[in-house]
């Protein structure tokens, strides 16, 4: 039984280092391509690029909450102004009655 686990521990240490070893390949490569094949690929790269051509310019991305942030934020620049002469109003009028 030591034994069985003493292997298992050795295949769980060394599973890492044998991951590692590169991957030969010992079969001849494929034969290149015919020029039949070739001149397919070509056509077909030559009507992607026609395709792609096709497609009109994309407008800029559209920001549906844009208007809803640049008033947001406009409206408490405004608000605190009008808010700080308030203050100052309200203060002033307030210190003249004590």
């Amino acid at each position: 039984m030591r034994a069985v686990r003493l292997a298992a521990v050795i295949m769980l240490l060394a599973s890492p280092a044998f991951a590692q070893i590169p991957k030969l390949n010992l079969l001849a490569d494929k034969p290149g391509k015919t020029e039949d094949e070739k001149n397919a690929e070509a056509a077909q790269e030559k009507a992607y690029k026609d395709s792609l051509k096709k497609i009109p310019d994309q407008k800029a991305p559209s920001d549906p909450w844009g208007s809803v942030r640049s008033d947001a934020a406009a409206a408490p620049a405004a608000k605190s102004a009008s808010t700080t002469k308030k203050s100052k109003s309200t203060a002033g009028s307030g210190a003249s009655a004590n």
